[in-house]
């Protein structure tokens, strides 16, 4: 009790003085800043993905395929930013979301199965070319719109994609691909005729991948 009455002491040289609580204190209560995980998940805080969301629809990309890319630590390269090659990847998988919503709307859930797996016509991809805007990295999440594009040609047309970052709250890169049709039973390209280039015209005007 001695060391106790020293401490509680004013007068003595081991006084310590009380911590004053959140109780007794007439500040109000201080609420942190979202941590880097919250502001990169969506429903954590839902205005990031929602602004992204409708930022994409409002430049004309297909609000049913958009996909969301959640960036990993192993994303990452020895410049403390996602890898560039990481963006093909990421490009890629919105590339097959696309693909199976145009597929369904062409033939059902069997026919976007087979465009997936490279039975009967489907695409192949020509080239692609991607512009890097910003470095991105972890923690965050990518928004990937795909919107078509068509030419006078019968054989091949041109896919734009978009990549948003959730925290940063702008596009970070974008990429142009030119896909061909192709027959994979008879290993060429082709036309896949006038229906299927309807539906395809529509989605390069208007966005929507739709019947």
């Amino acid at each position: 009790m001695v060391i106790l009455d020293a401490f509680r002491d004013p007068s003595s040289p081991f006084h310590i003085e009380p911590r004053q609580t959140a109780e007794s204190s007439d500040a109000p209560p201080s609420h942190p800043n979202p941590t880097p995980s919250q502001i990169s998940h969506p429903t954590a805080v839902g205005s990031l993905a929602e602004n992204a969301r409708t930022k994409l629809i409002s430049m004309g990309y297909d609000a049913g395929t958009l996909w969301e890319q959640s960036i990993e630590w192993g994303h990452q390269d020895s410049f403390r930013h996602v890898n560039n090659a990481q963006y093909l990847r990421f490009i890629e998988s919105g590339l097959m979301m696309w693909l199976m919503a145009f597929g369904k709307v062409i033939g059902g859930e069997k026919r976007a199965k087979a465009m997936l797996a490279g039975q009967g016509v489907s695409i192949i991809l020509k080239s692609a070319n991607v512009n890097f805007r910003r470095p991105v990295t972890f923690p965050d999440t990518l928004l990937i719109g795909q919107r078509p594009a068509i030419s006078s040609s019968r054989t091949q047309f041109t896919l734009n994609a978009v990549l948003y970052s959730y925290s940063q709250q702008v596009i970070v890169a974008d990429s142009v691909g030119v896909l061909v049709w192709y027959n994979y039973d008879s290993l060429r390209k082709c036309d896949p005729g006038d229906d299927i280039w309807r539906i395809l015209k529509a989605a390069s005007h208007g966005g929507q991948v739709e019947g």
